[in-house]
């Protein structure tokens, strides 16, 4: 006997399976955390008396104590386990926050090692794996830690001992070191933007207060960068990290060094050809422009660059690209503009006459801007040529009546600049147009001819009479 066969079942329901697979798979990474070592039995602290309630000469030893209790951690993602131990150092942590805020004299050599040991065992661990084919940055919800009650609060208090008038980094280098700057830049890639916020924090303060490790913390934020450009494409704190470099290179000292401008030509520039630009990009042109304002040199082999690296195929960035010239075009001095007028608004004439109206539209605002349009008009001679011919035809022809708009009145701009270029490349541009039309109709008329030839030896093939 035959068996009934077997429905398979719909792509719809397949789908949907899948899709809600997807989700699950999502809520269960939004709850996520740093795994941490499992317990066998509750942790049970002794409960410490208050700072406050203690004399001034036991302040330091019991904060010492509470210091190193705070090196217990918890598993967060029980949500159920050691309730109570989990309040009492959240309790503690705002403690000692508001301690080292506001008293003096608790900060002896032997605090440095204790803290940082402490800070170490909260904030150093492996981040949960991020599925960089799954989680969309722009789209999807990052992981927020689990463990951030108590990890925002271990924050807080290292930026404040950091920040403390009675810190001393002649000893705190011996704990704050490389490896220790190492593990913190490793933490950028945390997906919780609570987290690297409080990150960008810290790195800027090791950054002003450890001038041995300025160099190095530079290096290894180029490391960071080359190898998500060129391998992974994938790093969360990109942004932050390029905000803390703002910073730094607003700080440099003139003449520019040498690795300086390399790190400008080899690595910020080339950051602009990644997919995920746009989470990133304001902090990256802001980085830009501060080594423009620092050295207008610099100014030619950055456009270049830009130009290099111009989007082909991807309207939005090219409109993050125009916004990010007319930032450079904001601060670029006069001799410099003359270096490279020709190449940049060569690719402007192409972007006004790009289908994409936001792209056109983005190309023409340049001319809305004040400083922009004296340097336009000091170098109309070499500009409206470059222009004439596009905004022209695409008065004519664009499909966006706002375009066709916004060319009319950079025409109108142009024509009041410098009436009799105006005039000659207009005359120049119809006399090219007519004799494109002539040469059009001309060959239009010599296909004609030569069809009408193939019509009439193809009938005289057919009467049988051979064709000489």
């Amino acid at each position: 006997m035959s068996s009934a066969p077997t429905t398979p079942p719909s792509v719809d329901k397949v789908d949907g399976f899948t899709r809600k697979s997807v989700r699950k798979t999502r809520q269960k990474r939004a709850q996520s955390s740093s795994q941490f070592r499992s317990q066998d039995k509750p942790i049970d602290l002794v409960q410490l008396a208050l700072l406050k309630d203690v004399s001034p000469q036991e302040q330091p030893e019991l904060f010492l104590k509470k210091v190193q209790q705070c090196c217990t951690l918890f598993d967060f993602i029980d949500t159920l386990s050691d309730l109570k131990m989990k309040e009492y150092k959240r309790t503690t942590l705002n403690e000692l926050v508001d301690y080292v805020t506001v008293s003096r004299g608790y900060l002896t050599e032997q605090t440095y090692p204790e803290v940082v040991k402490m800070v170490s065992y909260n904030i150093f661990r492996t981040l949960p794996p991020s599925d960089s084919n799954e989680f969309d940055p722009e789209e999807d919800e990052p992981t927020l830690e689990a463990s951030w009650p108590h990890l925002q609060l271990v924050y807080e208090f290292f930026i404040r001992f950091l920040e403390s008038q009675e810190f001393q980094p002649s000893i705190a280098k011996k704990y704050i070191d490389q490896k220790f700057v190492l593990q913190l830049l490793e933490l950028f890639d945390s997906e919780d933007p609570r987290e690297r916020d409080c990150l960008k924090t810290v790195l800027h303060r090791i950054y002003g207060k450890f001038l041995g490790l300025r160099a190095f913390i530079r290096k290894q934020i180029n490391n960071i960068f080359l190898c998500f450009v060129y391998e992974t494409e994938h790093f969360n704190g990109v942004a932050e990290l390029l905000e803390i470099l703002g910073s730094i290179i607003n700080g440099f000292a003139l003449p520019l060094k040498a690795e300086h401008k390399q790190f400008l030509v080899k690595v910020l520039l080339p950051l602009h050809t990644v997919r995920s630009l746009s989470l990133f990009h304001a902090q990256l042109a802001y980085c830009i422009v501060q080594f423009l304002e620092k050295d207008p040199t610099l100014t030619e082999p950055v456009i270049r660059g830009l130009l290099k690296f111009w989007p082909k195929t991807c309207s939005q960035k090219e409109v993050m690209y125009l916004g990010e010239l007319e930032e450079i075009l904001d601060v670029i001095e006069p001799t410099q503009f003359v270096k490279i007028q020709e190449l940049l608004f060569k690719q402007i004439s192409r972007c006004v006459s790009s289908p994409h109206f936001q792209v056109a539209e983005r190309a023409l605002y340049y001319w809305n801007n004040e400083y922009i349009m004296s340097l336009i008009e000091e170098n109309s001679s070499v500009i409206l040529p470059i222009m004439f011919a596009s905004l022209y035809r695409i008065s004519k022809e664009h499909w966006n009546p706002a375009i066709s708009a916004l060319i009319y009145n950079v025409l109108k701009a142009f024509m009041e600049m410098n009436s009799t270029l105006f005039d000659e490349l207009a005359a120049s541009y119809k006399s090219e147009r007519q004799r494109e039309r002539k040469k059009d109709k001309d060959r239009e008329d010599l296909w004609r001819k030569l069809e009408e030839l193939e019509l009439r030896r193809g009938i005289q093939n057919s009467d049988g009479v051979i064709p000489t």
